[in-house]
Protein backbone atom coordinates (compact mmCIF):
# COMPACT_ATOMS: atom_id res chain seq x y z
CA UNK A 1 0.00 0.00 0.00
CA UNK A 2 1.11 3.44 -1.00
CA UNK A 3 1.84 6.48 1.43
CA UNK A 4 -0.67 8.37 0.21
CA UNK A 5 -3.31 5.32 0.25
CA UNK A 6 -2.71 4.66 3.86
CA UNK A 7 -2.80 8.26 4.79
CA UNK A 8 -5.89 8.28 3.22
CA UNK A 9 -7.21 4.83 4.31
CA UNK A 10 -6.11 6.16 8.01
CA UNK A 11 -8.10 9.81 7.33
CA UNK A 12 -11.14 7.39 6.13
CA UNK A 13 -10.83 5.41 9.91
CA UNK A 14 -10.75 8.44 11.68
CA UNK A 15 -13.72 10.27 10.40
CA UNK A 16 -15.93 6.96 10.81
CA UNK A 17 -14.69 6.66 14.56
CA UNK A 18 -15.83 10.31 14.99
CA UNK A 19 -18.65 9.66 13.56
CA UNK A 20 -19.43 6.68 15.88
CA UNK A 21 -18.49 8.64 18.68
CA UNK A 22 -20.80 11.96 17.68
CA UNK A 23 -23.46 9.75 17.34
CA UNK A 24 -22.95 7.83 21.11
CA UNK A 25 -22.56 11.11 22.55
CA UNK A 26 -25.75 12.47 20.89
CA UNK A 27 -28.07 9.37 21.79
CA UNK A 28 -26.72 9.54 25.64
CA UNK A 29 -27.85 13.66 25.37
CA UNK A 30 -31.01 13.43 23.40
CA UNK A 31 -32.85 10.77 25.12
CA UNK A 32 -36.37 11.67 25.18
CA UNK A 33 -38.10 11.68 27.92
CA UNK A 34 -40.29 9.06 28.55
CA UNK A 35 -43.49 10.42 29.11
CA UNK A 36 -43.27 12.70 25.57
CA UNK A 37 -42.34 9.38 23.88
CA UNK A 38 -45.66 8.02 24.89
CA UNK A 39 -47.46 11.46 24.16
CA UNK A 40 -46.55 10.63 20.64
CA UNK A 41 -47.58 6.68 20.75
CA UNK A 42 -51.11 7.48 22.08
CA UNK A 43 -51.44 10.38 19.13
CA UNK A 44 -50.34 8.45 16.40
CA UNK A 45 -52.09 5.50 17.78
CA UNK A 46 -55.87 7.71 18.14
CA UNK A 47 -55.32 8.46 14.03
CA UNK A 48 -56.41 6.10 11.78
CA UNK A 49 -54.36 4.54 10.44
CA UNK A 50 -56.15 4.20 6.87
CA UNK A 51 -55.72 8.12 6.68
CA UNK A 52 -51.66 7.76 7.46
CA UNK A 53 -50.90 7.92 3.51
CA UNK A 54 -47.33 6.59 2.71
CA UNK A 55 -44.30 9.45 3.06
CA UNK A 56 -46.45 11.41 5.19
CA UNK A 57 -45.04 12.37 8.54
CA UNK A 58 -46.77 9.95 11.01
CA UNK A 59 -45.59 7.34 8.60
CA UNK A 60 -42.06 7.90 9.28
CA UNK A 61 -42.63 7.94 13.43
CA UNK A 62 -40.73 4.87 14.22
CA UNK A 63 -40.96 4.00 18.06
CA UNK A 64 -38.09 1.78 17.67
CA UNK A 65 -35.83 4.54 17.25
CA UNK A 66 -35.45 7.90 19.86
CA UNK A 67 -37.90 10.30 18.27
CA UNK A 68 -35.60 13.18 19.45
CA UNK A 69 -32.64 11.79 17.51
CA UNK A 70 -33.99 13.10 14.17
CA UNK A 71 -30.08 13.85 13.32
CA UNK A 72 -29.09 10.44 12.43
CA UNK A 73 -32.17 9.00 11.50
CA UNK A 74 -34.52 9.42 8.24
CA UNK A 75 -37.13 8.95 10.78
CA UNK A 76 -39.34 11.66 13.01
CA UNK A 77 -37.76 14.03 10.62
CA UNK A 78 -40.84 16.08 10.07
CA UNK A 79 -43.70 16.76 11.98
CA UNK A 80 -42.30 17.22 15.55
CA UNK A 81 -39.52 19.37 17.22
CA UNK A 82 -37.26 18.39 20.13
CA UNK A 83 -35.48 21.98 21.32
CA UNK A 84 -34.95 22.00 25.47
CA UNK A 85 -33.00 19.51 27.25
CA UNK A 86 -33.55 19.43 30.84
CA UNK A 87 -32.34 16.94 33.28
CA UNK A 88 -30.17 15.23 30.25
CA UNK A 89 -33.64 14.06 28.40
CA UNK A 90 -34.58 16.17 25.21
CA UNK A 91 -37.93 17.28 25.59
CA UNK A 92 -40.94 17.75 22.42
CA UNK A 93 -41.88 21.51 21.85
CA UNK A 94 -43.47 21.72 18.50
CA UNK A 95 -45.71 19.26 16.71
CA UNK A 96 -46.85 20.21 13.77
CA UNK A 97 -47.91 17.87 11.62
CA UNK A 98 -49.08 17.74 7.27
CA UNK A 99 -52.17 18.25 6.00
CA UNK A 100 -52.93 15.33 4.52
CA UNK A 101 -56.01 14.36 6.13
CA UNK A 102 -55.12 12.61 9.03
CA UNK A 103 -58.27 11.33 10.75
CA UNK A 104 -59.05 10.35 14.47
CA UNK A 105 -59.50 11.56 17.97
CA UNK A 106 -57.32 13.78 20.19
CA UNK A 107 -58.67 12.54 22.94
CA UNK A 108 -56.39 9.41 22.74
CA UNK A 109 -53.40 11.01 24.90
CA UNK A 110 -53.15 12.95 28.29
CA UNK A 111 -51.10 15.72 26.43
CA UNK A 112 -49.21 15.67 28.98
CA UNK A 113 -46.06 17.57 27.01
CA UNK A 114 -44.98 20.58 30.02
CA UNK A 115 -42.85 21.83 26.98
CA UNK A 116 -44.90 22.04 23.96
CA UNK A 117 -44.82 25.75 22.79
CA UNK A 118 -46.62 24.79 19.60
CA UNK A 119 -49.43 22.13 18.56
CA UNK A 120 -50.96 22.12 14.96
CA UNK A 121 -52.93 19.94 13.42
CA UNK A 122 -54.69 22.70 10.63
CA UNK A 123 -55.81 20.78 7.30
CA UNK A 124 -57.24 17.60 8.43
CA UNK A 125 -60.02 15.42 9.45
CA UNK A 126 -59.80 14.72 12.74
CA UNK A 127 -63.35 14.77 15.16
CA UNK A 128 -64.67 14.59 18.22
CA UNK A 129 -64.45 17.12 20.80
CA UNK A 130 -61.48 19.02 21.97
CA UNK A 131 -60.11 17.42 25.04
CA UNK A 132 -59.65 19.32 28.52
CA UNK A 133 -56.76 17.54 28.57
CA UNK A 134 -54.82 20.40 26.78
CA UNK A 135 -54.88 22.36 29.33
CA UNK A 136 -51.89 20.00 30.57
CA UNK A 137 -50.07 22.17 27.80
CA UNK A 138 -48.93 24.82 29.85
CA UNK A 139 -46.46 26.52 27.58
CA UNK A 140 -47.90 26.37 25.00
CA UNK A 141 -48.37 29.32 22.79
CA UNK A 142 -49.68 28.31 19.28
CA UNK A 143 -53.03 25.90 19.35
CA UNK A 144 -53.88 25.34 15.70
CA UNK A 145 -56.98 22.86 15.47
CA UNK A 146 -58.37 24.89 11.76
CA UNK A 147 -60.20 23.02 9.31
CA UNK A 148 -61.03 19.64 11.57
CA UNK A 149 -64.50 18.23 11.66
CA UNK A 150 -63.71 18.78 15.69
CA UNK A 151 -67.38 19.03 17.51
CA UNK A 152 -69.03 20.19 20.79
CA UNK A 153 -68.43 23.23 22.96
CA UNK A 154 -65.48 24.88 23.52
CA UNK A 155 -63.15 23.89 26.16
CA UNK A 156 -63.77 26.39 29.27
CA UNK A 157 -60.34 25.01 30.78
CA UNK A 158 -58.52 26.37 27.62
CA UNK A 159 -58.74 29.75 29.08
CA UNK A 160 -56.19 28.49 31.67
CA UNK A 161 -53.39 28.57 28.93
CA UNK A 162 -51.90 31.60 30.52
CA UNK A 163 -48.93 31.99 28.08
CA UNK A 164 -50.98 31.22 24.39
CA UNK A 165 -50.45 33.93 21.75
CA UNK A 166 -52.28 32.27 18.80
CA UNK A 167 -55.77 30.12 18.99
CA UNK A 168 -57.37 28.77 15.52
CA UNK A 169 -60.43 26.92 16.08
CA UNK A 170 -62.02 27.68 13.04
CA UNK A 171 -63.89 25.69 10.21
CA UNK A 172 -64.97 23.27 12.18
CA UNK A 173 -68.37 22.35 13.56
CA UNK A 174 -68.08 23.48 17.21
CA UNK A 175 -71.17 25.13 19.27
CA UNK A 176 -72.20 26.33 22.16
CA UNK A 177 -70.63 30.22 24.02
CA UNK A 178 -67.05 31.59 23.56
CA UNK A 179 -66.10 30.55 26.97
CA UNK A 180 -65.89 33.59 29.56
CA UNK A 181 -62.57 32.04 30.64
CA UNK A 182 -61.02 33.15 27.59
CA UNK A 183 -60.98 36.77 29.01
CA UNK A 184 -57.77 35.38 31.03
CA UNK A 185 -55.58 34.85 27.79
CA UNK A 186 -53.55 37.95 28.57
CA UNK A 187 -50.96 36.66 26.09
CA UNK A 188 -53.69 36.14 23.43
CA UNK A 189 -52.53 38.02 20.28
CA UNK A 190 -54.99 36.39 17.24
CA UNK A 191 -57.92 34.85 17.61
CA UNK A 192 -59.79 32.81 15.18
CA UNK A 193 -62.99 30.93 16.05
CA UNK A 194 -64.99 31.89 12.23
CA UNK A 195 -66.79 29.65 10.41
CA UNK A 196 -68.27 26.95 13.10
CA UNK A 197 -71.70 26.69 15.28
CA UNK A 198 -71.09 28.92 17.84
CA UNK A 199 -73.76 30.59 19.74
CA UNK A 200 -74.86 33.52 22.91
CA UNK A 201 -73.13 36.51 23.30
CA UNK A 202 -69.99 37.70 23.51
CA UNK A 203 -67.99 37.20 26.42
CA UNK A 204 -66.06 40.07 28.18
CA UNK A 205 -62.38 40.10 26.39
CA UNK A 206 -61.62 43.51 27.59
CA UNK A 207 -58.50 42.45 29.21
CA UNK A 208 -56.82 41.04 26.31
CA UNK A 209 -54.57 44.09 25.72
CA UNK A 210 -52.29 42.27 22.72
CA UNK A 211 -55.17 41.20 21.15
CA UNK A 212 -54.76 42.64 17.78
CA UNK A 213 -56.86 40.21 15.12
CA UNK A 214 -60.29 38.63 16.23
CA UNK A 215 -62.12 36.25 13.60
CA UNK A 216 -65.92 35.23 14.70
CA UNK A 217 -67.87 35.59 11.00
CA UNK A 218 -70.29 32.73 10.00
CA UNK A 219 -71.28 31.63 13.48
CA UNK A 220 -74.22 32.17 15.44
CA UNK A 221 -73.29 34.97 17.76
CA UNK A 222 -75.72 36.79 19.13
CA UNK A 223 -76.60 39.98 21.21
CA UNK A 224 -75.23 43.44 20.44
CA UNK A 225 -71.62 44.14 19.21
CA UNK A 226 -69.82 43.75 22.30
CA UNK A 227 -68.63 47.32 24.20
CA UNK A 228 -65.59 44.79 25.63
CA UNK A 229 -63.59 44.12 22.81
CA UNK A 230 -59.65 45.13 23.31
CA UNK A 231 -58.65 48.50 22.18
CA UNK A 232 -55.50 46.62 20.66
CA UNK A 233 -57.39 45.76 17.99
CA UNK A 234 -56.41 45.94 14.24
CA UNK A 235 -58.49 43.83 12.65
CA UNK A 236 -61.69 42.85 13.70
CA UNK A 237 -64.77 40.97 11.45
CA UNK A 238 -68.29 39.61 13.54
CA UNK A 239 -69.85 39.06 9.76
CA UNK A 240 -72.71 37.06 9.08
CA UNK A 241 -73.64 35.99 12.81
CA UNK A 242 -76.82 37.47 14.28
CA UNK A 243 -75.65 40.81 16.41
CA UNK A 244 -78.35 43.40 17.08
CA UNK A 245 -78.85 46.91 18.17
CA UNK A 246 -76.69 50.14 17.48
CA UNK A 247 -73.07 50.09 17.01
CA UNK A 248 -71.52 50.89 20.60
CA UNK A 249 -69.91 54.25 20.74
CA UNK A 250 -66.83 53.06 22.50
CA UNK A 251 -65.52 51.88 18.71
CA UNK A 252 -63.65 55.49 18.90
CA UNK A 253 -61.38 53.85 21.65
CA UNK A 254 -60.07 51.81 19.14
CA UNK A 255 -57.20 53.38 18.15
CA UNK A 256 -55.69 50.87 15.84
CA UNK A 257 -58.20 49.42 14.21
CA UNK A 258 -57.91 49.52 10.30
CA UNK A 259 -60.30 46.76 9.23
CA UNK A 260 -63.35 46.37 10.50
CA UNK A 261 -66.30 43.71 9.03
CA UNK A 262 -69.77 43.47 10.91
CA UNK A 263 -71.62 42.91 7.48
CA UNK A 264 -74.45 40.06 7.48
CA UNK A 265 -75.85 40.89 10.69
CA UNK A 266 -79.20 42.89 12.04
CA UNK A 267 -77.44 45.79 12.98
CA UNK A 268 -79.81 49.01 12.76
CA UNK A 269 -80.25 52.52 13.75
CA UNK A 270 -77.30 54.92 12.55
CA UNK A 271 -73.86 54.79 11.55
CA UNK A 272 -71.38 56.67 13.58
CA UNK A 273 -69.74 59.55 12.29
CA UNK A 274 -66.58 58.32 14.26
CA UNK A 275 -66.25 55.80 11.77
CA UNK A 276 -65.88 57.99 8.91
CA UNK A 277 -63.12 60.21 11.12
CA UNK A 278 -61.62 57.25 12.79
CA UNK A 279 -57.86 57.97 12.93
CA UNK A 280 -56.49 54.32 11.68
CA UNK A 281 -59.98 52.57 9.75
CA UNK A 282 -59.26 51.71 6.39
CA UNK A 283 -61.20 49.14 5.28
CA UNK A 284 -65.40 48.68 6.75
CA UNK A 285 -67.84 46.67 5.59
CA UNK A 286 -71.56 47.18 7.27
CA UNK A 287 -73.41 45.79 4.42
CA UNK A 288 -76.66 43.80 4.60
CA UNK A 289 -78.41 44.97 7.82
CA UNK A 290 -80.99 47.44 8.92
CA UNK A 291 -79.11 51.00 9.15
CA UNK A 292 -81.24 53.56 8.34
CA UNK A 293 -79.37 56.59 8.80
CA UNK A 294 -75.84 57.77 8.64
CA UNK A 295 -74.02 60.33 10.82
CA UNK A 296 -71.82 63.05 9.02
CA UNK A 297 -68.24 63.69 10.49
CA UNK A 298 -67.33 67.22 11.91
CA UNK A 299 -64.36 67.29 9.53
CA UNK A 300 -66.66 66.04 6.53
CA UNK A 301 -64.25 63.26 5.65
CA UNK A 302 -61.81 65.40 5.00
CA UNK A 303 -59.33 63.50 7.46
CA UNK A 304 -60.65 60.01 6.76
CA UNK A 305 -58.15 57.65 6.66
CA UNK A 306 -60.63 55.37 4.94
CA UNK A 307 -59.69 53.70 1.76
CA UNK A 308 -63.12 50.86 1.03
CA UNK A 309 -66.08 51.43 2.05
CA UNK A 310 -69.28 49.58 1.76
CA UNK A 311 -72.94 50.37 3.21
CA UNK A 312 -74.44 48.29 0.50
CA UNK A 313 -77.91 46.43 1.32
CA UNK A 314 -79.03 48.76 3.86
CA UNK A 315 -82.27 50.85 4.83
CA UNK A 316 -80.50 54.07 4.28
CA UNK A 317 -82.50 57.27 3.20
CA UNK A 318 -81.56 60.97 2.11
CA UNK A 319 -79.14 62.19 -0.54
CA UNK A 320 -76.08 60.48 -1.03
CA UNK A 321 -73.38 62.16 1.73
CA UNK A 322 -71.64 64.45 -0.56
CA UNK A 323 -68.60 64.57 2.09
CA UNK A 324 -67.11 61.15 0.69
CA UNK A 325 -66.13 62.34 -2.53
CA UNK A 326 -63.84 64.46 -0.13
CA UNK A 327 -62.21 61.24 1.93
CA UNK A 328 -58.74 61.96 0.62
CA UNK A 329 -58.08 57.74 0.21
CA UNK A 330 -61.47 56.30 -0.36
CA UNK A 331 -61.18 54.53 -3.04
CA UNK A 332 -63.72 51.77 -3.18
CA UNK A 333 -67.50 53.22 -2.16
CA UNK A 334 -70.74 50.79 -2.53
CA UNK A 335 -74.00 52.55 -1.45
CA UNK A 336 -76.16 49.90 -3.53
CA UNK A 337 -79.55 48.99 -2.86
CA UNK A 338 -80.59 51.61 -0.21
CA UNK A 339 -83.22 54.00 -0.64
CA UNK A 340 -81.09 57.05 -1.78
CA UNK A 341 -83.03 59.46 -3.78
CA UNK A 342 -81.66 63.12 -5.39
CA UNK A 343 -79.31 63.63 -7.69
CA UNK A 344 -75.86 61.90 -8.29
CA UNK A 345 -73.36 64.68 -6.83
CA UNK A 346 -70.99 66.57 -9.37
CA UNK A 347 -68.45 65.65 -6.73
CA UNK A 348 -68.74 61.61 -7.02
CA UNK A 349 -68.29 62.05 -11.02
CA UNK A 350 -65.61 63.85 -10.57
CA UNK A 351 -63.65 61.82 -8.03
CA UNK A 352 -64.87 58.64 -10.89
CA UNK A 353 -63.56 60.02 -13.67
CA UNK A 354 -60.86 63.36 -13.33
CA UNK A 355 -57.47 62.10 -12.14
CA UNK A 356 -56.39 64.55 -9.06
CA UNK A 357 -53.29 64.69 -7.09
CA UNK A 358 -52.68 63.85 -3.47
CA UNK A 359 -56.26 62.21 -3.56
CA UNK A 360 -57.47 58.75 -4.25
CA UNK A 361 -60.09 58.54 -7.42
CA UNK A 362 -63.17 56.06 -7.50
CA UNK A 363 -62.05 52.83 -8.61
CA UNK A 364 -65.05 51.07 -7.22
CA UNK A 365 -68.28 53.58 -7.30
CA UNK A 366 -71.73 51.36 -7.04
CA UNK A 367 -74.84 53.08 -6.73
CA UNK A 368 -77.26 50.56 -8.27
CA UNK A 369 -80.68 49.67 -6.86
CA UNK A 370 -81.30 53.05 -5.36
CA UNK A 371 -83.79 56.19 -6.28
CA UNK A 372 -81.59 58.52 -7.54
CA UNK A 373 -82.84 60.69 -10.36
CA UNK A 374 -82.71 63.26 -12.77
CA UNK A 375 -79.13 63.10 -15.86
CA UNK A 376 -76.07 61.17 -15.58
CA UNK A 377 -73.21 63.57 -14.37
CA UNK A 378 -71.10 64.91 -17.89
CA UNK A 379 -67.65 63.34 -16.22
CA UNK A 380 -69.08 59.72 -15.86
CA UNK A 381 -70.00 59.97 -19.80
CA UNK A 382 -66.70 59.94 -21.08
CA UNK A 383 -65.88 56.66 -18.38
CA UNK A 384 -64.59 53.79 -20.70
CA UNK A 385 -65.27 50.14 -19.73
CA UNK A 386 -62.32 49.58 -17.42
CA UNK A 387 -61.21 52.53 -16.35
CA UNK A 388 -63.10 52.23 -12.95
CA UNK A 389 -66.12 49.86 -11.95
CA UNK A 390 -69.19 52.02 -11.65
CA UNK A 391 -73.23 51.06 -11.37
CA UNK A 392 -75.78 53.30 -11.76
CA UNK A 393 -78.15 50.23 -12.77
CA UNK A 394 -82.04 49.94 -10.88
CA UNK A 395 -82.34 53.42 -10.44
CA UNK A 396 -84.86 56.27 -11.43
CA UNK A 397 -82.23 58.35 -13.34
CA UNK A 398 -82.90 60.10 -16.68
CA UNK A 399 -82.10 57.78 -19.68
CA UNK A 400 -79.59 55.59 -19.05
CA UNK A 401 -79.08 53.14 -21.92
CA UNK A 402 -76.92 50.25 -21.88
CA UNK A 403 -74.40 51.68 -24.22
CA UNK A 404 -73.39 53.24 -20.96
CA UNK A 405 -71.55 50.37 -19.31
CA UNK A 406 -72.36 51.67 -15.74
CA UNK A 407 -76.14 51.58 -16.92
CA UNK A 408 -75.46 47.62 -17.55
CA UNK A 409 -76.96 45.25 -14.83
CA UNK A 410 -80.73 45.82 -14.64
CA UNK A 411 -83.33 48.67 -16.37
CA UNK A 412 -84.34 51.55 -14.43
CA UNK A 413 -87.21 51.66 -12.18
CA UNK A 414 -90.75 51.91 -13.54
CA UNK A 415 -92.12 55.63 -13.11
CA UNK A 416 -94.82 54.40 -11.14
CA UNK A 417 -92.07 52.98 -8.51
CA UNK A 418 -89.91 56.18 -8.67
CA UNK A 419 -92.79 58.22 -7.75
CA UNK A 420 -94.37 56.14 -5.05
CA UNK A 421 -91.06 56.25 -3.10
CA UNK A 422 -91.24 60.26 -2.44
CA UNK A 423 -92.21 63.47 -3.84
CA UNK A 424 -88.94 64.16 -4.52
CA UNK A 425 -88.57 62.58 -7.93
CA UNK A 426 -90.43 64.10 -10.51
Amino acid sequence: MSKLSSTLYLCLRFLVFVNTISKLLFAANSRTYPADIQVLKDLKHGVDHRSIAPGSCLSFWDFSLDPCDNIFTEHFTCGLRCDRIVSGYARVTEITIDPVGYSGSLTSTSWNLPYLQTLDISDNSFSGSIPDSLSNLTRLRRLGLSRNSLSGEIPVILGSLSHLEELYLDSNHLHGPIPSSFNNLTSLRRLEIQQNDISGEFPDLGSLKNLYFLDASDNNISGGVPATLPTSLVELSIRNNKLGGNIPDNIENMRFLQVLDLSHNILSGSILSVLFDHPSLEQLTLSYNNFSYLEVPGDKGLNSNLIALDLSYNKLRGFLPAFMASMPKLAALSLEHNKFTGMIPAQYALKAAVPRTNTSSFERLLLGGNYLFGPIPGPLLGLKPGSAQVSLADNCLYRCPDAFFFCQGGDQKSLVDCKSFGPAIP
